[in-house]
Order: C-alpha cells, then sequence, then structure tokens
C-alpha cells in the first residue's frame, strides 16, 4: 500500500510537469528566439558618457573646525564650516576621521567630496528643527518645500559622498518611524492638483513628511561610493533631475517603511553598479514625477546602467514606478544577484491611470534569483488608484533574459486592463524552479521563449 502510494504521488507529481511544459511551450509558440545584442549595444555607449567628478588634491578635516568624535556634541557648524572653505578653495575633500559625529543636516556645494575614513560615523539627529529651514525639495516625487534631506545639495556640480565610513539616520519608532504621512500627504497632493505653484506648497514643521537621506537635485557629476547607510527617515538615494551619476560599492541596510534603496529620478546616464540592498521597499525604484506634478516638469528617467548589485529584502530587485508620470526608457540591468523570503520580485514595474507615463525598452539578463515571495516579473498598472484616470500607462519592450531562478511561487504576475497597453514582454532563455502557483496575465502580450520550468514537489 505505501508502495502503491508513493507511485500515486509521482504520476500526479509528473503529469503537473507535463501540463506546465505545455503551458510554457504554447505560450512560447514557434517564436525564434532574437539576437538580444543589438539592444545591449547601447550599454557601453551610456557608460562612455558616465565618468566620476575630479577633486583637487585638498583636504579640510572637520575636527580642524571644531567638530568633536563624542557622538554627543552638534557638528553640524563646524562640517558646514569646513564645507564652505573646502568650496571657497576650489574644492577638494572634507575630511570625516575615524570616531562618531553627531550632526543635522549636510547641505554640500560645488566641488566638495564628503569623505568618511574607516571607523568614521556621522550619526543624524533625530530633532526635525535640524533639518528646518525647509528646502526646495521632492516628497514622493512631488515637488515642495519640506525638511532637508540629512545630505543635501541644489544645482551644484562635481559633488560627492565616498569612503568606508557609516551615514546613521538614527531612524526608529520613537522618531521619524512613527509619522504617519497619510494628512500630509493629502494634502500636498491635493495642492499639486490644483496647481498650486511650487513655491507656494510650503510643508515642514507638523506635516510629519520625513526627509529622504541622500538628495541631489538639479545636480550634474555625482558620485556616491563605498559608504555604509542604516536607519533611514525614507528614501535611502535619491538623485532628482541628476545628469551623470555614479552609486558604486554602497551598502544599504535599511528597514524602515518606505525605505527605498536608490531611486534615481528623471535622471540621465545612470551607474548603479556592485552595491548592497536590503531595504524596507524596492531595493532600486527608477522614477520621473507624480500625477500632474511629474508631467508639468515633464522630464523622464533615461539611460540608466545596473549591474554586479546584490539585493535581499525589499519590494523589489529593481523597480520601475509607480511614480513615473514622466516616462522611463533604456534601462539596463546585469550580473545582479538577488534572494530573500522578503524580496517580493526580481522586475516590477507599477503605474496606474493617474500616474500614467510610458515605460519603454526595459532590459534585464544574467540574473541570479535564489527565492522571491510573489514572482520573478511584475506588471502592476492596477496599482492604488488602477484604472480611475484618464492618462493609460505603457509598458513596452521588456526583455529579460538568462534569468535563473530556485525558488519563486509563480513566473509571472502582469495585471493591466484594456485602455493601457502591456506589449512586448518577454523572457528568454530561463530557468524557474520551484514553481508553486498558475501565472497571472491580464490584459497583456507577454511570452516566454526557450524557458524550462519545474514545478514544486
Amino acid at each position: 500500500m505505501i508502495l502503491k502510494s508513493q507511485l500515486c504521488k509521482v504520476r500526479v507529481w509528473l503529469i503537473a510537469v507535463v501540463l506546465a511544459a505545455a503551458a510554457f511551450a504554447a505560450r512560447a509558440g514557434s517564436m525564434a528566439v532574437p539576437d538580444t545584442q543589438a539592444e545591449w549595444a547601447q550599454a557601453p555607449k551610456i557608460l562612455k558618457r558616465i565618468v566620476p567628478p575630479r577633486f583637487p588634491a585638498r583636504d579640510f578635516v572637520i575636527t580642524n573646525f571644531g567638530a568633536l568624535p563624542d557622538g554627543r556634541t552638534d557638528c553640524t557648524a563646524a562640517i558646514h564650516d569646513a564645507i564652505e572653505a573646502c568650496a571657497r578653495a576650489g574644492g577638494g575633500r572634507v575630511i570625516v576621521p575615524a570616531g562618531e559625529f553627531l550632526t543635522g543636516a549636510i547641505h554640500l556645494l560645488s566641488g566638495v567630496n564628503l569623505h568618511l575614513e574607516t571607523d568614521a560615523v556621522l550619526r543624524f539627529r533625530t530633532d526635525p528643527t535640524a533639518y528646518l529651514p525647509p528646502v526646495f525639495t521632492r516628497f514622493e516625487s512631488t515637488e515642495c518645500y519640506n525638511y532637508s534631506p540629512l545630505i543635501y545639495a541644489l544645482g551644484q556640480k562635481n559633488i560627492a559622498v565616498t569612503g568606508a565610513g557609516t551615514l546613521d539616520g538614527q531612524a526608529d519608532e520613537s522618531n521619524w518611524l512613527a509619522w504617519k504621512k497619510k494628512a500630509a500627504r493629502a494634502k500636498l497632493a491635493k495642492m499639486a492638483e490644483d496647481h498650486v505653484p511650487v513655491e507656494q506648497r510650503r510643508l515642514g514643521e507638523g506635516d510629519d513628511l520625513r526627509p529622504n537621506f541622500i538628495q541631489f537635485n538639479r545636480c550634474c557629476n555625482v558620485l556616491i561610493e563605498g559608504v555604509h547607510i542604516r536607519r533611514s527617515p525614507m528614501w535611502e538615494i535619491n538623485p532628482v533631475l541628476c545628469t551623470n551619476v555614479i552609486v558604486r560599492g554602497v551598502d544599504v541596510v535599511s528597514h524602515g517603511a518606505n525605505n527605498d534603496g536608490c531611486d534615481p529620478e528623471s535622471c540621465r546616464d545612470v551607474l548603479v553598479e556592485n552595491c548592497l540592498f536590503d531595504t524596507g521597499d524596492d531595493c532600486i525604484a527608477i522614477k520621473s514625477g507624480r500625477n500632474d506634478d511629474g508631467r508639468r516638469v515633464g522630464v523622464p528617467s533615461v539611460n540608466l546602467v545596473i549591474r554586479g548589485c546584490t539585493m535581499r529584502d525589499g519590494h523589489a530587485g529593481t523597480a520601475i514606478g509607480s511614480e513615473i508620470s514622466g516616462s522611463c526608457s533604456n534601462v539596463f540591468v546585469e550580473n545582479c544577484e538577488m534572494s530573500s523570503p522578503r524580496l517580493n520580485c526580481a522586475l516590477r514595474l507599477k503605474s496606474n491611470a493617474v500616474r500614467g507615463g510610458v515605460i519603454q525598452n526595459i532590459f534585464m539578463r544574467n540574473v541570479s534569483v535564489g527565492q522571491v515571495s510573489d514572482s520573478v516579473l511584475q506588471i502592476d498598472f492596477l496599482y492604488e488608484e488602477g484604472t480611475n484616470g484618464p492618462y493609460k500607462p505603457v509598458a513596452r519592450n521588456v526583455e529579460m533574459e538568462n534569468i535563473n531562478v530556485a525558488r519563486t511561487p509563480r513566473v509571472l504576475n502582469v495585471r493591466g486592463f484594456p485602455d493601457a497597453e502591456i506589449s512586448g514582454i518577454r523572457i528568454y532563455n530561463s530557468t524557474f524552479k520551484q514553481v508553486a502557483r498558475p501565472d497571472v496575465i491580464q490584459d497583456a502580450d507577454v511570452k516566454l521563449v526557450n524557458c524550462s520550468l519545474e514545478s514544486a514537489k
């Protein structure tokens, strides 16, 4: 009887595998596997334009300006004075030596590299008044005046944050993370919807909208390299309307709500490489403005290369959206490793009929996925407001190749609606193991070509 029972289980499993293989074959059809090299030939051209800023060989050590490494003395003024002196001299490095330094908002100027030496720690105050007066910023991709990001620059050129030290935002549920932003978020959204001029969108004290950790706004030639980022109030690395951006070798471990690892927003020519992301939200999320405000600014995110990164916890390894009203194109993701029971998916595109936007020419290859909790590819055009708007989102020409997955509940979770466009979505030459549930494909053109699947046992 035991042998008979085992044989029955084997037969059931074999039938499941055969049915799954047949479904994949039907989906793939007789399509020939295309040569994707032509698409990927664009990436070296983008990389050739992306070069790190150069700084004069001048050092300004913050302890020479009165900073004390005791972790208790407020060093904001000393760091400010060191940055001012460096900029006046024509640029160089502002050195944070070994030790713990307490600070408020840090504003960088052109030509300044904020460099943290090994065992240097910048601990950021959790008193919100340390980030006033409000500065021109974006909160969740809507322009306004709000608390200063912890490290901020506006309209600067040749700036950097580098070194082997640690940036600690000290955010937890007793301070920043306790803020519930629903009322103020709705207030800002209504201002944008009513086309209130940005100059009049004054938020800050009492509004409880958390600041991002690093935001460089309208800057050119940006480098963020090597540092460890911990306990952020909000998004960690957020270049906005920047050109020529490098994020390299950064270690981001921060699990608070809305703790995206890196959010390039309306940027051009961006390289993110050899970074670790272990986050409370998307590891990398590409954005380009929210709703009417994003369409007003009207600047897409274009020409981004993501390579050699490791993604652990997070909503997605790489996401595009949901604040994508200014559109996005030419994204290249390769040679990354993703795995966590708390990572939802490898690639995620999200929008709706209020945000709209065109997401196109998105390419991912040579990615190893240990496990994800939802799917390998997720496209969600029913996100939040869903179909309730006039701006129909578009996703087209999305290709994934050589994606090897050890465990996933499903391969595809793709949800569109009839008036939106999800077309030319292809996965080639990939392997998916321990697949437990059927795919979800709604109002979308998605095909798997030359892929193999093994059902969960």
